[in-house]
């Protein structure tokens, strides 16, 4: 698929800009999600509880980097917004169904976090896909 007919392609630095902006909320909200477990939380939760909000925190300020670098520096990747979306939904599954199963105890969202893993594995196979492809001219 061209570049031109690609419809999922970034054309423009006002998408960049969004997505961008929305990855580095997920970054604030990581940061402020740690300090709170760190300091508010650690007197409130089991020490389970408290391994699932650093989880948590942890991989959602890993995966929001990443969708900073992907929206920002890989301005060449054709395909890339299928790799922001998917980093941005990880996100949302994994962290979040984290969060929530750490404040409340239900423990059943733990059935959701694997979907967050998927696709933020998901995201990184087709990265190295597409740089792979790149590095071969394709």
């Amino acid at each position: 698929m061209s570049q031109s007919s690609d419809p999922l392609l970034l054309s423009n630095q006002r998408e960049r800009s969004i997505w961008a902006a929305l990855f580095a909320a997920q970054a604030a909200i990581a940061v402020a999600a740690g300090a709170f477990g760190a300091h508010a939380l650690q007197s409130m939760l089991d020490v389970k509880a408290l391994g699932w909000w650093q989880t948590g925190s942890q991989y959602l300020m890993y995966h929001a980097l990443s969708g900073l670098i992907v929206s920002t520096v890989l301005l060449s990747l054709s395909s890339r917004k299928y790799i922001l979306c998917l980093f941005f939904i990880g996100n949302i599954l994994f962290a979040g169904s984290l969060y929530v199963m750490a404040l409340t105890g239900y423990r059943f969202l733990g059935a959701i976090t694997p979907l967050g893993g998927l696709c933020y594995m998901l995201a990184w196979c087709f990265l190295v896909y597409r740089l792979w492809c790149l590095g071969r001219g394709q």
